[in-house]
């Protein structure tokens, strides 16, 4: 194994590196081929960078140039992106789900030299865009089932072919890749990550080196979100997109720091089935997930038979009692919480953990979006450690976190040690200034500047409070937030997330901006309802069908009255229509992190918002 020279930087690349001399034979990750898990070995894992590294040098990839990927997760995606550190090349990162004019756009303007594409679907987007991205130059890609001697452009690459070619340049250049990783400064950019772009066309995000040191040394050391720190010990199941800043952190770079085990999802359908084959020890989630799998135990609760259902439903409300007094304690038990919570953990919540793939779970974690406080709350009551944090791409994911012991449901938690973190008295904005800010958008000064004001503070465009002048609450997103006719400022997302706390409702848009009152849109849970309404022997035939029944209309219409009550008047829905699709990122409506576009959502569903304000616009 060819050791490199030692750098003065410490990057991603070198902590693998330093994990291999030091743990060869330890399990790096792990993945399924023909539904048996493979392992890989810091050492393997090690050795194949190097090679798909000597393979980028071959190809001519310079200091700066750009690599992109567009693949589900799997060990290449880790092993190119490290790869491409190695070289001092900028890894690309885009969703699997990116369609077509989606992946034109952002390899035109990344300016990627080569591109990876996973599978057939993937090369055929890369294909369809290349004539107009004149600075790409190779496309490998990784499965040849369907390609293989029926593609032929001079510019296709076979991932093996792509070795090949690494492993004799490196035969014949072995300390070629040292001196590159030798080279590394803090101020280089190691990733572009595309922002969701909600409300216009994507921005590339630069990481530096430093940035990544920087938030994964916050998050790995000291009194961190993680408690004990990460380490070898630990599983994680890496199922999110990897272009994403979040799961690239809890699955990239935490692999790097702590030497965390890292286990890849077979699909994103599979997340259910490989949570209780791995039982992760860390686990990340979105809010979508949380709520999916709270969904699930409710529904799985409520169609058992008679005497099991009596059952779950006794100790689901003990959960939801337990996880108040966790709420109103910080995250700590009280003597007699803790004897019904031992209890309990005989009799059902163990069982309950293990169905969920959580039995293991010592630090949860849920981030990205907000969450209804309701959702976090059941899953402390049957025991998983909840913690919501607080970052975003911009800020390379560093920004709060809440604290065991002081956790605050409802809010972000408290910023970091070494973490400046301020909330403007006007506009209510959360500003960060740290070392882990960006170093800007990519080919895009003018919003990087609207960003990052002179004084290095990074303004989120997210709009939050302090509570008890510890812990930040957010409300919602600045350009979000509602100002309806009489003048009132809503945040919408409060209402959204209390309405999708309910296993029946996965999608609610809040409508209202400039309107005498509010409405919504609604989009239903097809499997939750689905099963809801076979339990009632209600036919129907598609999702639209089904969420025109009458009956469907009252128990929607019965969540949207309860969840009315919690608020003030005129922050209640006066009416709701019911969305009649699924929301899409192929059609526009979600961004590839299953945001809603608002925009689009006005547009494409208008007829009905103006129905709900009789007709008028």
């Amino acid at each position: 194994m060819t050791t490199l020279t030692t750098t003065a930087t410490t990057t991603l690349v070198t902590r693998v590196r330093d994990r291999a001399t030091a743990t060869p034979n330890a399990v790096a990750m792990r993945h399924k081929r023909l539904g048996v898990w493979q392992e890989i070995t810091w050492a393997t894992y090690w050795d194949r960078i190097q090679t798909v590294g000597h393979a980028l040098l071959a190809l001519g990839i310079e200091p700066g140039d750009r690599v992109g990927v567009q693949s589900e997760n799997r060990p290449e995606w880790l092993i190119l992106d490290l790869a491409t550190v190695a070289a001092r090349g900028v890894t690309v990162g885009l969703y699997p789900t990116n369609p077509e004019a989606e992946v034109r756009y952002l390899l035109t303007h990344s300016g990627a030299r080569i591109h990876l594409a996973e599978d057939q679907e993937q090369l055929d987007k890369a294909l369809a865009a290349a004539d107009d991205c004149p600075e790409l130059e190779r496309i490998v890609y990784l499965e040849s089932r369907g390609i293989k001697g029926r593609y032929d452009d001079p510019r296709l690459l076979f991932w093996e072919d792509l070795v090949r070619i690494g492993a004799e340049h490196r035969a014949a250049h072995p300390d070629l890749l040292d001196t590159r990783v030798a080279a590394a400064e803090p101020d280089d950019i190691v990733t572009l990550v595309y922002t969701s772009g909600t409300t216009g066309p994507p921005k590339g995000a630069m990481l530096s080196v430093g940035n990544v040191e920087f938030a994964a040394e916050t998050l790995m050391s000291g009194e961190g979100a993680v408690s004990p720190p990460a380490s070898e010990s630990d599983l994680v199941l890496s199922y999110l997109p990897l272009c994403h800043v979040a799961e690239r952190f809890f699955t990239t770079w935490f692999s790097a720091f702590g030497g965390v085990q890292v286990n890849f999802a077979e699909s994103i359908d599979t997340v259910p089935q490989n949570l209780h084959e791995v039982q992760p020890t860390l686990f990340f989630a979105v809010p979508r997930i949380w709520e999916k799998l709270l969904a699930a135990v409710r529904i799985k609760a409520d169609s058992a038979s008679w005497l099991k259902r009596r059952w779950a439903r006794f100790w689901l409300a003990r959960a939801d009692r337990l996880g108040a007094t966790l709420v109103a304690t910080g995250g700590r038990h009280t003597a007699s919480s803790r004897l019904v919570y031992a209890v309990g953990w005989l009799l059902f919540y163990r069982a309950l953990k293990d169905r969920l793939g959580l039995r293991e779970v010592r630090h949860a974690t849920c981030g990205a979006a907000p969450i209804a406080p309701e959702v976090l709350t059941f899953f402390m009551g049957i025991g998983v450690p909840m913690h919501e944090l607080y970052g975003m791409t911009e800020n390379t994911a560093i920004a709060t976190r809440n604290v065991d012991g002081r956790i605050k449901v409802g809010t972000v938690g408290e910023p970091y040690d070494g973490i400046e973190l301020r909330i403007d008295e006007e506009s209510g904005e959360i500003l960060t200034r740290h070392g882990a800010v960006f170093a800007g958008y990519w080919r895009d000064p003018e919003a990087t500047a609207r960003t990052v004001d002179p004084d290095g503070w990074l303004h989120t465009g997210d709009v939050g409070e302090w509570v008890d002048g510890t812990h930040v609450r957010i409300t919602d997103r600045l350009k979000d937030i509602i100002i309806t006719a009489g003048g009132k400022n809503v945040a919408p997302s409060e209402i959204e997330n209390a309405l999708k706390a309910s296993p029946y409702i996965k999608e609610a848009v809040v409508v209202g901006d400039g309107r005498k009152y509010l409405t919504g849109l609604i989009g239903i849970e097809l499997d939750t309802v689905g099963e809801w309404a076979q339990q009632r022997h209600i036919s129907y035939t598609t999702y639209r069908d089904l969420s025109e029944r009458p009956e469907v209309l009252e128990l929607v219409d019965g969540i949207v009255r309860e969840v009315n009550e919690r608020f003030s008047s005129v922050e209640q829905l006066k009416q709701f229509r019911m969305l009649p699709k699924e929301l899409d990122h192929e059609d526009g409506e979600l961004t590839a992190t299953q945001k809603v576009k608002r925009s689009a959502i006005s547009k494409t569903f208008g007829d009905l918002i103006s129905s709900m304000y009789g007709g008028a616009a």
